[in-house]
């Protein structure tokens, strides 16, 4: 398998501009951006940010995404999972379905990927290469998705504000879960998917 590593070519991360034979730091003459073989520090802030996610995801799921005063003076705490139930309870299985999708599965599969291809690539692991490829393809795309209930509490607290009798403030969880959604979107840009591929090259001592 021939590499642009193993060619001694680089590619520039802004420009996708081809380089031969430059060194490490060199200025892109397209861009002005630096040249790297691998992005520097990858797994590193990669792993960073993916257990600082993992942290927040316990909070994002437990704490109150949405506090509901009511007269006489009552309050409505909803999590993300009540939110389901409510939905799903009331026949509004679509939405129930779709909330469910965007908040609760899609994070937690975002982690599991990440933190699969993190482990396989340090240990250098060539098992079924091009699929782990596609699954990081697919995470770099479905990562902003995650945003749906932030956008939701946003618009609700925006609009639904009857001082004395309905107010929506956001909870506490909200926070957090954006926090998980950014995280987990900074953690797939701090990955070098060629580090994938450089384990394929393991045997002849390409750089990694």
């Amino acid at each position: 398998m021939k590499t642009a590593a193993s060619l001694n070519m680089v590619a520039c991360a802004h420009c996708a501009k081809l380089w031969k034979a430059v060194e490490a730091g060199e200025r892109c003459e397209c861009c002005g951006a630096k040249l790297h073989m691998r992005k520097p520090n990858s797994l590193r802030r990669t792993w960073a940010f993916v257990i600082a996610a993992c942290i927040l995801y316990l909070p994002a799921n437990m704490l109150p995404v949405m506090i509901t005063s009511s007269f006489p003076g009552e309050q409505q705490h909803d999590t993300i999972m009540s939110g389901i139930i409510y939905f799903w309870v009331s026949g509004s299985w679509a939405v129930a379905a779709v909330i469910f999708i965007a908040s609760f599965v899609v994070p937690l599969f975002k982690l599991a990927v990440m933190i699969l291809l993190l482990i396989t690539v340090q240990r250098r692991i060539r098992w079924q290469l091009l699929q782990r490829a596609k699954l990081y393809r697919v995470v770099e795309v479905i990562g902003r998705w995650s945003m749906l209930d932030v956008f939701v509490v946003s618009l609700v607290t925006g609009l639904v504000q009857i001082p004395g009798f309905v107010e929506v403030h956001p909870g506490p969880g909200i926070a957090a879960f954006a926090a998980v959604v950014i995280l987990t979107m900074l953690a797939s840009m701090s990955f070098d998917p060629r580090l994938l591929w450089d384990a394929a090259e393991q045997d002849s001592g390409a750089p990694a």
